[in-house]
């Protein structure tokens, strides 16, 4: 089917923004890259295009977290709804199935049922012994392929059941890694929402404190244009795995978009979270890094941290925006430290965030 000329030339010149951003940004023309290009020219997400504009202005350029966060995001979640989708389909194929097997059982059961009302009638009519063997023969024949179906049934069964089971555990993975960050392997920013709207109701409704803390990795941008991508995905990798040593089970974190990452600490006071930031931090700066490739040496990372405590009349929005002032007051008085909404420091100046 031929495609009209001016879908053909608007897509064409889709194409030209995309290439256009990615030379203008040197970066590599990935698949990935192109996909995330591509939508940003169209202009049909605006989310996804308020988000790149929020980046290139802080930072001026997107790292290769950047562009990995925003396709999971935006692009890989509506992959696994395509895989959710799928195994739905298959599951209803195979229960549609069961079901043709038990409507054939029926049926098999309904002859079997009108084979023993003839029989019956045919004992009751026997004058002799040959008449009787004809009639028992007749029930044993249909008894044994009564038997035969049963069994086939129960084999078709149960071998449904084991698809259905297997279906069942690829659907929860798909879930899972829908809500799951692939590089560090915390929970992503579309599970952190729901779970921190979940986590703000219960506070709200049992009076219980609810904190959150907002980190960022210090210098991060220098240290991956540095070292390279590689790198600062051990980086991203060695902080996560700093943050999920030192939660316990109730409390969710996540990677929030890019270096930073997100707390939220159910049942915990505002001093509580500040312990637990501190001991985040502490055990982000005694890890050294390493250069796998060649074993070289490349010191330590910081991290600043932000500590906030739920509001009665907060929204999520206004907990994070509080525990992202936190964060950059933290930034601007020096890195590797944690501030909360009660120290002075994180009173509201005329300085900007810093980048």
């Amino acid at each position: 089917m031929e495609v009209p000329r001016d879908e053909h030339e608007r897509t064409l010149a889709f194409a030209d923004i995309a290439l256009g951003q990615i030379k203008a940004l040197a970066q590599p023309a990935t698949p990935r890259n192109f996909e995330i290009w591509y939508n940003y020219a169209t202009g049909y997400n605006p989310a996804l295009n308020q988000m790149i504009n929020q980046a290139l202005e802080q930072k001026g350029k997107l790292s290769d977290a950047d562009l990995e966060q925003i396709y999971a995001t935006y692009f890989a979640g509506s992959r696994a709804s395509d895989r959710i989708d799928t195994v739905n389909s298959r599951v209803l194929d195979e229960i549609k199935q069961v079901l043709d097997m038990i409507d054939a059982a029926a049926g098999s059961a309904t002859s079997y049922s009108e084979s023993l009302a003839d029989a019956n009638a045919k004992l009751a009519g026997a004058k002799d012994g040959e008449g009787l063997r004809t009639v028992i023969e007749c029930l044993v024949q249909g008894a044994k392929e009564m038997e035969r179906n049963n069994k086939r049934l129960e084999a078709s069964l149960s071998a449904s059941k084991q698809e259905i089971e297997q279906l069942q555990e690829n659907l929860q993975v798909v879930r899972t890694e829908s809500l799951t960050d692939p590089l560090t392997t915390l929970s992503n920013r579309k599970f952190f929402d729901q779970a921190l709207a979940k986590a703000m109701a219960e506070a709200k409704e049992s009076n219980q404190p609810l904190s959150l803390l907002m980190a960022d990795i210090d210098h991060f941008k220098s240290f991956n244009d540095k070292y390279g991508h590689l790198t600062g995905d051990q980086v991203l990798r060695l902080v996560a795995m700093s943050v999920k040593q030192n939660v316990k089970g109730q409390d969710v974190a996540a990677r929030y978009g890019g270096e930073e990452f997100v707390v939220a600490l159910p049942k915990t006071a505002l001093q509580s979270a500040i312990t637990v930031a501190d001991h985040i931090r502490r055990a982000v700066m005694t890890k050294e890094l390493m250069k796998r490739s060649s074993g070289e040496r490349l010191g330590r990372v910081t991290i600043s941290i932000g500590a906030a405590v739920l509001r009665p009349h907060d929204t999520a929005q206004s907990l994070i925006e509080r525990a992202d002032m936190c964060l950059y007051a933290a930034k601007r008085n020096g890195r590797n430290r944690v501030i909360c909404e009660a120290d002075p420091e994180a009173r509201p100046s005329g300085s900007a965030r810093v980048a």
